[in-house]
Formats: structure tokens, C-alpha cells, sequence
């Protein structure tokens, strides 16, 4: 039986996910997928689990989804997760469904990884993006459905990724990790109201997805977890991130389309995506783009960032090999406290998927603006360092202020870069001109 308190709980969160107070000229999240009632309403204790963090779970998680797939109730079916600990191995989600987890729940992944399910390579990777062949099937995944949610009363999705990553130290693993949460060929996928945590991999992938939304989240892993991303968009449209937090071990948002040969066969690029009110910290980036961007990135706009302790705070990378492009790219009102470098755009980052890439496969990067940057205890400004035979153009810097860290400070670096610059502290590199005469930035300014 399900308790009359979650539907309580489903709807106090109508008012966090359709805020008020949003700006004329914003887009709301809940524009792009809206909250949904289902008005079927299932227990997974119905099918005989239990929450005490040591019974395996896996065949009743199985039996519940299988009954929501089959029974296709109209308006689709909420699976409810009451208080405890639900130890289980992975499982995939179907379509028209509500995985909802109550206050005190935690969905908790087992640490036997001996019988962990193995899935194909994404097409546009062309093997598991840390070893050859497959990889290892993501803890909670979804493949080719849609009209999916995934929210709470903050509760907790736990990878219990630390036996992957010793593993991983020690090279005894023989495909790629996994993902804590994938999304395959999916369309209006919504993720609110939830904390995920030690994430095998990275944490959140939606992969050739659209329609996805992901606000209201925590996202937690050690700071020395290896290669822990936040949420990776990854050759996906129309998704917007906002009102998250996220503290892991690698960047704290990338975007990404494609690994070399791969993603340029594959063609998908990422587009239309907005991320809104980020805070986090990482020893890697904090906004970034790439370095996997074979498909194409445009039309990205992330703003109203918070960053501490972090490596790189906005940081676009790619390589030669990658060939695609990444254009119309807006990063605004950002904070720094403690980071590296303040911005990083870099044509030199990035291994790749074989030998058999294409080396006059050359990337462009054009049309980025990075205004209304302030960053403190700065160990270097930035660098932007292009590719001699695909300088990048149309480099907006405006009211960017990043001030330094006593004696260990740095100013800018630059190479093979165009574009304009105005009111920004160190003084920028030649290579951008301090004017507003340049047509195509003169809106930044």
C-alpha cells in the first residue's frame, strides 16, 4: 500500500518546480517537460522487497517496472520508494512511469560487480570511453522511452562507485564503468528533488535525448573519485539544467557529441541547452564543452554560476581529430572562489578513441561570449589557445574581473584567437582587440 503522505509529497513539489519568480525573458524549466500526476500508484515493497540495505532487491524492482510496462494504465504509473535502504543491482525504467523515492529513501547499488550486465558501445563513441568493446550497463538506465520522471522528497540514489574505482586505480576492470544514470533515445525525461552519490562513472548521461529536463538535484562524489561528472549531456537537444548542486571528482556539467570518427559518422550534435543557477566545486571544470564534441555543440547558454575550489571554472576543449564545431556559446554572472584558472578554451585536450582517427578532421570554434565574470584567489586568469589552421574566432570577453593569488598569479594566455574584449581584469592577451568596434560582440558589451 502506498501512503496517503505521498501524495502529499508529489504535491509540495508543484510549487519548486513551477517557481514564480522567474524573470519575463527566462524560459522556465518546466516549459520544456511539466510535472505530471500519475494516477496509478504502486509500492515496490508490493512485490516483495525490502528496505533493510541487505536483501537484494533486483527481481522486484524488475517485477514492478515489468508490471508498469504491461499493464499501461492511461496516464501512465508512479512506482513508489517508502523509507529505507533498497540494495539492488541495475535496472532499467520503461515509459509513461514515476520513479518516485520518499524522504528517508535510498536506492543503493550493490558492490558485487562480478555479474554486472555488459551493453554495447554508444555508436558515437565507438567502444566504452574508458576501454575497448562494451562497457558496463548503467546502475539506473533508460533505452528508446519517454514520458519518464524520476523525483522525491530528496531522496537518494547511492552507485556505491568506490569498488569501481579501486578498480579502476588498480587496472584490473575490463570495460568501462558505469554510468549511475543513463538515458538512451529518450524524449521528456524529468529529474527533480533527488541526491545522487558515488557514482561509479559519470553520474547523469542523457545520450541522444530530447526534452530532457534535470533541476532541484544534489550531486555528490569524493573529490579524488576518478572521472565522476556531474550531469553530460551528450548529443542531446532541448535540455535544461537548473537550481543544482553538484560536488564530485571530475566537471561539474559537460556537454559533449562524440568521440573523433565516431561522433562525426554519428552526426548528432548537442543544441538548445540552458544551465541555470549552478553551484559546485571539482578538481576539474566547472562549465564545460567537450572535449568528445564530433557532432557539434551550439546555442548553449549557461548563466548565474557559483564556483569554489575548482580547477578550470568555464573551460571549452577540443583537439584535432575531433573535427565538428562548437558556436553561439553564452556563459554570464558567474563567481569564482579558489580556482586554477579562471577560463580555458583549448584546441589541444583530449586522448582518442583508436589510431584510426582522421588528423585533418580540424574543429572550429566560433561565437563564444563569457561576460559578468568575477572571480577571487585566482591562480591564472585563462588561456585561449586555438588551432593554427582553425584559429578560434569570435571570442567575446566582457566585464570579466579575476583576481589573482599573491604571487603564484598569472595573467592571460592566447594563441591562434580573434575576437574583442572590454572591461576585463588582468588586462586580455593582443590577440583580442580591447574595442567595441567588432560587430559580433557588440551586444555583449
Amino acid at each position: 500500500m502506498v501512503p496517503f503522505q505521498v501524495w502529499i509529497g508529489v504535491a509540495a513539489l508543484f510549487p519548486l518546480l513551477f517557481p514564480c519568480s522567474l524573470a519575463v525573458s527566462e524560459v522556465s524549466c518546466a516549459d520544456v517537460v511539466p510535472m505530471k500526476w500519475r494516477r496509478d500508484v504502486i509500492s515496490i515493497a508490493d512485490f516483495g522487497a525490502v528496505g533493510d540495505g541487505k536483501t537484494l532487491n533486483t527481481w522486484p524492482f524488475k517485477k514492478a517496472i515489468y508490471r508498469i510496462q504491461h499493464m499501461r494504465k492511461r496516464g501512465g504509473t508512479m512506482l513508489y520508494i517508502p523509507p529505507g535502504v533498497w540494495l539492488t543491482g541495475s535496472f532499467s525504467l520503461t515509459s509513461h512511469m514515476t520513479l518516485f523515492l520518499g524522504r528517508g529513501a535510498i536506492i543503493k547499488a550493490t558492490q558485487d560487480t562480478t555479474n554486472w550486465p555488459l551493453v554495447d558501445p554508444l555508436p558515437s563513441y565507438g567502444r566504452g570511453r574508458e576501454l575497448p568493446g562494451k562497457r558496463y550497463m548503467s546502475f539506473i538506465q533508460g533505452d528508446s522511452i519517454t514520458d519518464v520522471i524520476i523525483t522525491g522528497e530528496n531522496g537518494t540514489i547511492d552507485g556505491q562507485g568506490e569498488v569501481w574505482w579501486n578498480k579502476w586505480r588498480k587496472r584490473s576492470l575490463y570495460h568501462t564503468r558505469p554510468n549511475l544514470l543513463e538515458f538512451k533515445n529518450c524524449r521528456d525525461i524529468l529529474i527533480s528533488n533527488i541526491v545522487f552519490q558515488n557514482s561509479p562513472f559519470w553520474n547523469i548521461h542523457p545520450v541522444y535525448c530530447s526534452n530532457v529536463v534535470i533541476k532541484y538535484v544534489t550531486v555528490l562524489a569524493p573529490y579524488d573519485s576518478p572521472n565522476t561528472d556531474g550531469i553530460d549531456p551528450d548529443s542531446s537537444s532541448n535540455v535544461c539544467i537548473e537550481d543544482a548542486h553538484i560536488s564530485t571528482g571530475d566537471d561539474l556539467v559537460a556537454i559533449k557529441s562524440g568521440w573523433d570518427e565516431y561522433g562525426i559518422a554519428y552526426g548528432r550534435p548537442s543544441s538548445g541547452i540552458t544551465i541555470r543557477r549552478l553551484t559546485g566545486s571539482s578538481p576539474f571544470s566547472g562549465i564545460a564543452i567537450g572535449s568528445e564534441t564530433s557532432g557539434g555543440v551550439d546555442n548553449i547558454l549557461a548563466e548565474n554560476i557559483n564556483l569554489y575550489d575548482t580547477g578550470f571554472g568555464i573551460h571549452i576543449k577540443t583537439n584535432v581529430g575531433r573535427g565538428g564545431y562548437i558556436r553561439n556559446v553564452t556563459v554570464m554572472n558567474v563567481n569564482m572562489n579558489k580556482v586554477r584558472q579562471g577560463i580555458r578554451i583549448a584546441g589541444d585536450v583530449g586522448d582518442h578513441p583508436d589510431e584510426y582517427f582522421n588528423r585533418y578532421a580540424v574543429p572550429t570554434v566560433d561565437g563564444v561570449t563569457i561576460k559578468n565574470v568575477w572571480g577571487l584567489d585566482i591562480q591564472q586568469a585563462g588561456s585561449i589557445q586555438g588551432i593554427r589552421s582553425s584559429p578560434f574566432t569570435r571570442i567575446c570577453l566582457s566585464n570579466v574581473k579575476l583576481w589573482g593569488a599573491g604571487a603564484r598569479y598569472e595573467s592571460w594566455r592566447c594563441m591562434d584567437v580573434t575576437g574583442a574584449a572590454l572591461g576585463v581584469q588582468p588586462g586580455p592577451c593582443s590577440e583580442l582587440a580591447n574595442t567595441v568596434s567588432a560587430g559580433f560582440c557588440s551586444g555583449a558589451f
